[in-house]
């Protein structure tokens, strides 16, 4: 049976996804006195979330604003005004009103005390739960209904194990995530369900993703699972925009991943991407110049073998010595000078970006063109949309939480002005 408010009880919005953004539009919507649902596929809420906090519970980070705020790249502008509203500071006060410490780490990442994910969740839902949030469990939703409500927000269709339920609300919140997890729940089936309606939206693309190389069967036996430290990966972009970063990765069987090539993917997926030539240059030695690695490589070695040679001097050995083997030609390893500079910029070439499923986090989403200023979808008045499912990316270092936190609270925000104004 259809589920519709009488006039006199209050409005009621249907959340639709139990991760940060779903769960703080919910708090928001609470708050306001308004009834809310949340309805999730899985069996229980917070599961990506859950699974971000099994390495440490990144929360958010505690550089600058302005520094911030450029972490979202070309969405820097629609997102810098929702992380006014709630920024990394606002952040931390709200763990700490759920009676959870947090500290800085050495890095400026921000963690709770205990590292963990569950006990924030748990006392979370315990607070919602008392604010008279209900949560509806495995309740997919596949669509929207039309029938007997003219003029108004669209009724929803969940699958259940019970069969196909209806659900009339007064206001929507989507915070479906993007598409990568699927079997955590964002798995970006909501896509076709909003282009049929207009809505515009980006094709989802891995991003904090690693990336295949043709290694050569000899290197990837040897070398698969191996970090490469003290390195740097520098860069062109589709723009003309040249990117330098040090840091590590790791070597994989498929290509390269880790840290340092999260923090860039975003650049090379938009090479691949833009039909060019996805070619990094490695720097084997970031804390040395050029002039002086030159010198090193070209200081008589004696009786010491080229290998010791750059060891001793260089401290290339192992996984970095196999790189320089793995991506220049054999007599080009003998020739100084161009030993020499390929150490500082050693070319590797890049496949593909891994499938949007295994990777950290996807771009792409709803537009911000396709929304007002409250995150309310135009071509559908009283629908919100906040996380993971808008069109931006960040890197990690608790950047993606802050914005699913802060667009969440935007969204949350937004219905129920929207609802005030009827």
């Amino acid at each position: 049976m259809p589920l519709s408010p009488s006039p006199a009880s209050p409005p009621t919005v249907a959340v639709i996804g139990g991760g940060p953004a779903g769960l703080m539009a919910a708090e928001a919507l609470a708050g306001a006195g308004i009834a809310v649902d949340v309805y999730d596929a899985m069996p229980s809420v917070g599961r990506k979330f859950l699974m971000a906090g099994k390495g440490g519970m990144n929360l958010t980070h505690s550089e600058p604003a302005e520094r911030f705020v450029g972490r979202y790249g070309k969405r820097a502008a629609q997102l810098a005004p929702l992380l006014e509203r709630f920024d990394a500071a606002a952040l931390r006060a709200w763990v700490h009103g759920l009676g959870i410490d947090t500290f800085v780490g050495s890095s400026g990442r921000v963690f709770p005390t205990d590292m963990k994910a569950a006990p924030m969740l748990r006392a979370w839902l315990h607070r919602l739960r008392e604010s008279g949030v209900r949560l509806h469990m495995r309740h997919r939703w596949i669509g929207w209904d039309d029938a007997d409500t003219p003029g108004s927000v669209p009724a929803l269709r969940f699958a259940t194990p019970d069969g196909e339920r209806r659900v009339a609300a007064d206001a929507i919140v989507l915070a479906l995530g993007g598409g990568s997890w699927a079997r955590l729940g964002s798995d970006g089936a909501w896509v076709p369900l909003l282009a049929a309606r207009g809505v515009e939206v980006a094709p989802l693309r891995p991003a904090n993703c690693g990336f295949d190389v043709a290694w050569s069967e000899h290197f990837r036996a040897r070398f698969a699972g191996q970090p490469v430290k003290t390195v740097a990966i520098g860069l062109t972009d589709a723009d003309g925009n040249a990117h330098y970063r040090q840091g590590e990765f790791v070597v994989t069987e498929s290509g390269i991943e880790g840290s340092l090539v999260y923090a860039l993917s975003a650049p090379m997926r938009d090479l691949l991407d833009a039909g060019q030539e996805g070619t990094i240059v490695l720097d084997l030695a970031p804390d040395m110049d050029a002039a002086r690695v030159a010198a090193d490589v070209t200081r008589p070695r004696g009786a010491r073998s080229l290998s010791s040679h750059l060891q001793s001097r260089l401290g290339i050995a192992g996984v970095k010595a196999g790189l320089l083997r793995e991506c220049l030609a054999k007599e080009a390893v003998q020739e100084p000078a161009r030993l020499a500079a390929a150490i500082k910029a050693l070319p590797l070439r890049l496949a593909r970006p891994r499938p949007i499923d295994e990777v950290i986090s996807s771009a792409g989403g709803v537009t911000f063109d396709a929304m007002d200023s409250r995150l309310m979808l135009s071509a559908m008045p009283g629908v919100f949309c906040a996380g993971e499912m808008l069109d931006w990316e960040a890197p990690t270092g608790g950047y993606l939480l802050t914005a699913c936190f802060a667009s969440g609270l935007a969204a949350g925000r937004g219905a129920a002005q929207w609802l005030a104004r009827g």
